[in-house]
């Protein structure tokens, strides 16, 4: 049996074991407020008004999605069922897309959405994506981590440079960091 046939049974097995009905998910707008004020504090550019909409969004889409997802465990074993097919969406980068897509179509003018991937640090651990918004022109470095698939759709956020947990790096450099790679293994001669 491959090792990845076992994860997922184990996993599969870990959901079984814990399985409970799952509450949905229910938005602390004391919590909103907080996100809402570290987005302010990215500059005194940004619009109070997009960053109260942004931080109001970023929570209420976020549970949307845990609802329309139909998550009900933990986040890696939720991505062991979809990616045996038992679930239909729900991945990391699923939730990244999803809620950077949902943000831009609000049309911020202070504000920008950025997609990121944190390659995995060790062979135990899967590369994650997240979406994070920042101050118009500035990096994704400078900006704060929308995170909602970390905590199986109730939103986590931090400051990116905070969020030691991962190393950020912009979605399309680390694509063609991949391709590279890929590239030059398939290489005649390597």
């Amino acid at each position: 049996m491959t090792r990845l046939l076992k994860s997922v049974l184990a996993l599969f097995a870990l959901a079984l074991i814990s399985a409970c009905a799952h509450q949905p998910i229910v938005v602390d707008r004391g919590d909103v407020a907080k996100l809402a004020q570290e987005i302010q504090s990215l500059g005194p550019e940004v619009d109070p008004e997009e960053a109260q909409r942004a931080a109001s969004i970023a929570y209420d889409y976020s549970a949307k999605l845990a609802q329309e997802y139909d998550i009900t465990d933990p986040p890696l074993v939720h991505n062991a069922k979809v990616n045996s097919g038992i679930k239909e969406r729900g991945l990391c980068y699923q939730w990244a897309e999803d809620i950077e897509a949902r943000l831009k179509q609000e049309n911020f003018r202070t504000l920008t959405m950025h997609r990121a991937i944190a390659e995995p640090r060790n062979a135990f651990v899967v590369d994650h994506s997240t979406a994070i918004i920042s101050k118009s022109g500035d990096a994704l470095q400078d900006g704060i981590v929308l995170d909602p698939w970390r905590e199986a759709g109730d939103l986590h956020w931090a400051l990116t440079r905070e969020d030691t947990r991962y190393d950020w790096q912009p979605r399309l450099q680390v694509l063609e960091e991949r391709r590279r790679r890929r590239d030059a293994k398939r290489a005649p001669g390597s």
